[in-house]
């Protein structure tokens, strides 16, 4: 483990990443505890700039919202959404890619084609498609983001385990009787599973991004705070007020910016290439 976190925290960049997701984390859980209050709640005058009242450091919106407490409500729904989908992408993606790579033939080509199919459809538009059809909710915003983002996990997952399924380790566990089941899940995939980490965390970046979009087109969960859904309200304010966009596009800035940052210092560490070219 020391080895690891030595490698993965190479890059100061790698260490900023964990800072800003931890600070995100933490907002999220503590919410509550500061901000006691309904984040929908009008509790202060309308439009106070950042600073301008001490008990209400980020200021509020033209309807009076206190602006720190929709951030830190609003990093719950941004979390939530994004690992929640990247986790159920992975398991599907990682799960379809697996079978087609290690079977091959009819199997392969029947995965691929139905991969394929998701792949054709623009992802943005697909989900928005999903979300109108389902009624907009966290949950139904959560599967949306699913069905769009594992087709390039599955992938991923399909050439990782094509390039270990003929290698001697392999091979040597069918020779002993090994089920398939037992060598997919336990040589095959924890020998894949560096880049399909890297590539989970891209995921739920991606997807936090993509649940921003969604809220500001109106597609949000109408009773829980977003970060979207409050740049989507303040849009018209952006010259007036250009705090109320410029906050929430702030924060799902760094928690986007954290989850790349701390992919790359994964990849550092995973990277079996770039551990010899360390060595």
């Amino acid at each position: 483990m020391t080895v690891f976190l030595r490698r993965m925290f190479r890059r100061r960049s790698a260490i900023l990443g964990l800072v800003l997701l931890l600070g995100v984390v933490v907002l999220a859980l503590t919410a509550s505890r500061f901000w006691p209050d309904d984040p929908f709640d009008m509790v202060a005058s309308p439009l106070l700039a950042p600073g301008e009242d001490p008990d209400f450091l980020l200021g509020s919106d033209n309807l009076g919202r206190d602006m720190g407490a929709a951030v830190a409500y609003g990093a719950r729904v941004s979390l939530l959404v994004g690992l929640a989908s990247a986790l159920t992408a992975t398991l599907i993606g990682v799960g379809i890619g697996a079978i087609a790579g290690y079977f091959g033939g009819w199997v392969d080509d029947v995965l691929m084609r139905l991969t394929e199919i998701f792949q054709t459809i623009p992802p943005f538009l697909f989900a928005i498609v999903l979300v109108a059809i389902l009624s907009p909710t966290v949950w139904t915003i959560v599967t949306a983001l699913t069905v769009v983002s594992w087709p390039p996990l599955a992938r991923l997952a399909r050439a990782e385990v094509m390039a270990l399924r003929d290698r001697e380790f392999v091979l040597s566990c069918v020779a002993f009787g090994m089920s398939d089941a037992r060598i997919i899940l336990l040589q095959i995939l924890p020998n894949a599973a560096p880049p399909l980490i890297v590539a989970a965390t891209i995921t739920a970046a991606s997807a936090i991004l993509a649940e921003a979009g969604l809220s500001f087109l109106g597609l949000g969960d109408p009773n829980v705070m977003s970060w979207g859904t409050m740049i989507g309200l303040g849009r018209d304010l952006i010259r007036t007020a250009p705090w109320v966009v410029t906050v929430p596009g702030i924060a799902v800035l760094l928690t986007v910016l954290g989850l790349n940052l701390v992919g790359e210092g994964l990849n550092d560490a995973l990277n079996p290439r770039l551990r010899e070219r360390s060595a």
